[in-house]
């Protein structure tokens, strides 16, 4: 019969930490006791007894003198009132993950919210959670009976979810979905400590590799029963507290055996139930040996470990380190340097990572491990390398500030100041941040470690400056880069040469400003119109010929067409028509009408639409002569004589629509009194 012993079976941190406090209190001859037994295990509760530990149902039983402890379960906010009003001593072993509960529940009354609490109503440390906040509270132990909190749930404006650190994992999943669509106002916490995740994640694991699960610990125990129920899923399961209650023929034909514990279950239990199973433990390994190998190896900061991805959640993953009993956070940030990673996306259960231990028994009471930190160290080596040999390296900018850019080289944080970010001083640095750029590594002392990004840019420049000059000629295309832009036009990137496009080839319009056409960072294409070797400049164009607009008047509009234009300006001599975008035509003083105009603004004002004839074009100076007087809809002479107007309104019978010369309309106005009797109407 083969036994395998789950690596995170026995004490958690939080029962460890408390039930070692008791001890050390203890065996300084202080007197002790506890409120509630200290952990759901009657064997030690029993030896702390027969050192002279006291187990107390309140803070009422406590003997005047004692001093407490609160046990990992935590208590609720009026106990620690009636304590301070009694005045005793007390040590807080509250367990870490059950304290970020309390704080949770505080808050929650804090800002009027329900608190959900899903756990068993009867446990001490939901009561604990219970008494910490000040509103609505309400515990359920499975989806089913939080289904029926749902009519009250739609009432609630706000809620606040939490589980019993000891929760069935596979039952919290469920619960949370039916939140999130049922309860769109609920913040939900994931409180279910790590260890618990662990523990009955390799329960799961196991149970479906063996015949039989026997699973150690108090059968009042909350997270042994959830141990016994997860592996029961898969295999026959059994709870025993001690060795004495295993019943060897249940083993009978099992050729394979896992055996876990609850976080209450010293290892002294664990011991005697493995050596009561078997005198030989696996085909060629003794029982010490095995328990020397289960038995968890030291782990310091710095420490390079291998783990397995046991949970995954979008802000951390857990993992169980191999060889050793402890659990793992990764938190994201220490997972990637990417800001917009998400955690789901880098790693999967049962994933097998290289890391380096960041910190351990943190308060958390689990170790802090760096997937990111791993990196860097490994990376370390070719950087420095890379530094003696100048060999141009490859990162992403992760991020700037005001003294340049921060860029990740395989996992190393090298510095690349301003001046060596880009290649000129004008140019926006911070615009590298999300970059994947070369660079070289010009200093490596310790964690200072600088490079330069713009000596590999200006090497490699070079190289196409002179693969430039080689092919150059005029009327050749490029597709550039803008770089800068001037009063006077665009420097555009071609290549590592940069060539100057006047304010004049960037539109066949007229723009005060490039910024007009185009902005710093386009990409456009350009052509050669001139180059200078010699002094190393270029002279781009970028309108193109088939966008000339006299081109187009030169198809589309011939000599005596007749067309609608706006007036676009007025000056003594005449009015300028706007023909096409950048081509305006002069409509001349004398050409505006067949009677005599004194002044142009009489006649026509900007904005005025008007019908001309196009009666000259010179191309070569690029003068347009228009023509109102010749266009079909000229004054009519008739009308130049109010009395003939005055006729034409009597012969019509109607309204006249009048189109007379400047005299004309003078005439008629000064003779305005008289046109009712010359019309015969008002």
């Amino acid at each position: 019969m083969q036994i395998i012993l789950a690596k995170t079976a026995g004490f958690c941190f939080g029962v460890n930490r408390a039930v070692k406090l008791t001890y050390e209190l203890l065996e300084q001859g202080r007197p002790v006791a506890t409120l509630g037994p200290l952990i759901h295990n009657p064997q030690v509760v029993e030896d702390l007894e027969s050192k002279g530990a006291i187990t107390c149902d309140s803070v009422d039983d406590v003997p005047d003198g004692c001093e407490v402890v609160i046990r990992s379960h935590g208590v609720g906010q009026s106990v620690y009132d009636k304590i301070s009003t009694r005045r005793l001593a007390y040590h807080d072993a509250t367990c870490p993950f059950v304290t970020k509960i309390h704080k949770i529940a505080a808050r929650a009354g804090a800002e009027g919210a329900m608190l959900l609490v899903a756990g068993d109503a009867k446990h001490p440390e939901v009561q604990g959670i219970v008494g910490h906040t000040t509103g609505k509270v309400e515990v359920f132990a499975n989806l089913a009976e939080l289904e029926k909190l749902l009519p009250e749930l739609t009432q609630q404006k706000s809620i606040f979810a939490v589980a019993q650190t000891t929760f069935n994992v596979q039952s919290w999943e469920t619960c949370k979905e039916f939140l999130k669509n049922q309860c769109t106002n609920a913040k939900i916490f994931d409180t279910i400590c790590n260890a618990t995740w662990a523990r009955q994640q390799e329960a799961e694991d196991l149970s479906q590799k063996c015949d039989h699960m026997v699973v150690i610990g108090g059968h009042h125990s909350s997270n042994t029963q959830k141990l016994l129920q997860v592996a029961a899923r898969h295999t026959k399961a059994i709870n025993v507290e001690t060795a004495d209650e295993l019943d060897k023929d249940w083993l009978n034909g099992a050729r394979i055996v896992g055996v876990t514990a609850g976080a209450s279950t010293p290892s002294s239990i664990i011991e005697e139930v493995l050596n009561c199973m078997s005198e030989e433990i696996r085909d060629d390994m003794s029982f010490e040996e095995m328990l020397a190998a289960s038995e968890a190896k030291p782990l310091y900061a710095g420490k390079i470990v291998k783990a397995k991805v046991i949970s995954v959640s979008p802000t951390e993953c857990v993992v169980g380190i191999d060889g050793s009993k402890h659990t793992g956070i990764v938190k994201l940030s220490e997972m990637s340097h990417d800001p917009n990673a998400k955690m789901e996306d880098l790693v999967k259960v049962d994933d097998e990572l290289d890391l380096v231990v960041v910190k351990t028994n943190d308060q958390e009471g689990v170790d802090t491990l760096s997937r990111v930190r791993f990196e860097a160290q490994k990376g370390m080596k070719d950087v420095s390398e890379a530094a003696e040999n100048g060999t141009v390296m490859e990162g992403d900018v992760m991020e700037a500030n005001k003294g340049g850019v921060v860029v990740n080289v395989k996992g190393v944080r090298v510095f690349v100041p301003r001046s060596q970010a880009t290649m000129r001083r004008d140019e926006d640095y911070t615009k590298l941040v999300g970059q994947h750029v070369k660079l070289v590594i010009t200093e490596c002392a310790g964690r200072k470690i600088v490079g330069s990004i713009n000596k590999v840019t200006a090497e490699e420049n070079k190289a196409k400056r002179d693969e430039f000059w080689k092919n150059v000629e005029v009327d050749k295309q490029y597709t550039g880069v803008v770089k800068s832009l001037t009063s006077y036009g665009a420097f555009v990137d071609i290549g590592g040469v940069d060539g100057l496009c006047h304010i004049s080839e960037l539109s066949w319009n007229n723009i005060k400003h490039p910024s007009e056409v185009v902005s710093v960072g386009d990409t456009i294409e350009v052509y050669v119109k001139s180059y200078d070797p010699e002094n190393q400049k270029v002279s781009l164009g970028y309108k193109k010929e088939e966008d000339n607009p006299w081109e187009k008047l030169k198809n589309e509009y011939p000599i005596g067409s007749e067309f609608e234009a706006p007036v676009v300006s007025i000056t003594k001599f005449g009015a300028f028509v706007r023909i096409l975008p950048g081509i305006d035509g002069l409509v001349h003083i004398s050409e505006i009408s067949n009677e005599r105009v004194n002044k142009v603004s009489d006649v026509l004002k900007v904005g005025d639409m008007v019908k001309v004839k196009l009666i000259n074009v010179d191309f070569d100076r690029k003068r347009i002569s228009l023509s109102m007087k010749l266009a079909s809809t000229r004054l009519p002479r008739t009308l130049n004589n109010p009395r003939i107007a005055a006729g034409a309104c009597l012969a019509t019978g109607g309204p006249l629509l009048l189109y007379a010369s400047v005299h004309c309309w003078r005439t008629l106005a000064s003779s305005a009194a008289n046109l009712p009797a010359l019309c015969g109407k008002g």
